[in-house]
């Protein structure tokens, strides 16, 4: 989590220092990685009851004008013009290589206005690549100063009600924006139900308070924030994803409509349909350490006779499975459940098998 330059503060800092968070630099900000709870139990108590995670070094970037739908489908493998409104869609922006150049949440919020939601060391790069490709369109492209909070868990949506914040009866991967500068979808990234709330800062130490006086929530940091998704399967750019790896090798293909695999009007169309017509030459998998040792990203994965086949790109512990867990690449001949390889981990091997992803069962639901 090493970062050069001066970081960036979140506007609720006074709130985490008061809760004994830990910062550690991350993406450009200075960022809790954990509290006086404690990651193990911080990620369990988000599986069991709900977290409230500060995620506002995300960026929101708003996209409006007639021609709002026409963009969005030049950026990425979306039908963006039927797409409905108040759908959000996991989605990318992909290089004339498709190569993931990031992975967003994009929501349509009426017929000419989208939102999206950008990983925060990519977000200048998003918004030049939208602005290259709307030339010649009739539309805005307008990035949003936000506070962004996460409340994940089983209990969320339980703790919304009660703390009487309207959900507007949102269903899984659904949003909207509000008349007063909110932002609210039912989505997240733990594996576990759960909202996201961007709003004007003005709002937010009231919108926290509120739901941290529910005996229910918990401030949960980085750490845990990293552990329940890493369970759960999903990809961190930067780790799992870059621009030299593509949808196909990296298994998200289920994202992009089927109309959408053989070629399109979007940016890397082309060489995507070829990447998934002959098949990619890697592919992500979920990789589980014999023992109770962690390994880390980078790792370099090896067959058992030492040979080097690829490497880890996410690795920890998994407090809710109880054993290590990770995730990597490998070739696709490698890449069935059960297939044994071995991670060079300070120049001694680590036995490891292939295992299907996630580690654990969704709970996202609405």
């Amino acid at each position: 989590m090493s970062d050069t330059g001066p970081l960036r503060e979140l506007p609720l800092r006074h709130m985490h220092e008061e809760a004994g968070a830990r910062f550690a630099p991350f993406a450009g900000w200075s960022m809790p990685v954990s509290y006086s709870l404690g990651v193990m139990k911080e990620h369990l108590h988000t599986r069991e009851q709900a977290g409230l995670f500060d995620i506002s070094h995300m960026r929101l970037i708003r996209i409006s004008g007639p021609d709002a739908a026409t963009l969005v489908a030049r950026a990425s493998p979306l039908e963006a013009e039927s797409q409905a409104i108040g759908a959000s869609k996991y989605t990318f922006l992909l290089n004339e290589d498709a190569g993931i150049i990031d992975d967003l949440i994009v929501t349509r919020l009426a017929a000419d206005r989208f939102m999206v939601v950008a990983n925060a060391s990519r977000a200048a790069i998003d918004e030049a690549q939208l602005r290259c490709l709307a030339s010649g369109l009739n539309v805005q492209i307008e990035p949003l100063d936000r506070v962004f909070l996460a409340l994940q868990g089983p209990q969320a949506a339980e703790v919304m009600k009660d703390s009487g914040i309207e959900t507007h009866g949102l269903t899984f991967m659904h949003g909207l924006e509000t008349g007063d500068g909110w932002f609210l979808t039912r989505s997240g990234y733990t594996g576990e139900d759960g909202f996201e709330i961007a709003l004007p800062a003005s709002d937010a130490e009231t919108l926290a308070g509120k739901l941290l006086a529910d005996e229910r929530v918990e401030w949960i940091g980085l750490a845990a924030r990293d552990s329940l998704r890493l369970e759960a399967g999903l990809c961190l750019y930067g780790n799992d994803l870059d621009e030299q790896t593509d949808p196909a090798s990296a298994g998200l293909v289920w994202a992009i409509p089927k109309p959408l695999r053989g070629g399109g009007g979007y940016a890397g169309a082309e060489k995507l349909a070829e990447i998934i017509s002959a098949g990619p030459r890697k592919k992500r998998v979920g990789l589980q350490p014999e023992g109770r040792q962690p390994v880390r990203d980078g790792a370099t994965l090896t067959d058992p006779n030492g040979k080097a086949i690829g490497r880890v790109t996410s690795g920890g512990f998994g407090p809710s499975v109880g054993h290590p867990v990770a995730m990597g690449y490998v070739p696709p001949d490698l890449a069935e459940p059960g297939t044994a390889v071995q991670a060079d981990v300070r120049g001694k091997p680590v036995a490891m098998k292939i295992v299907k992803l996630p580690f654990i069962t969704k709970r996202s639901k609405g």
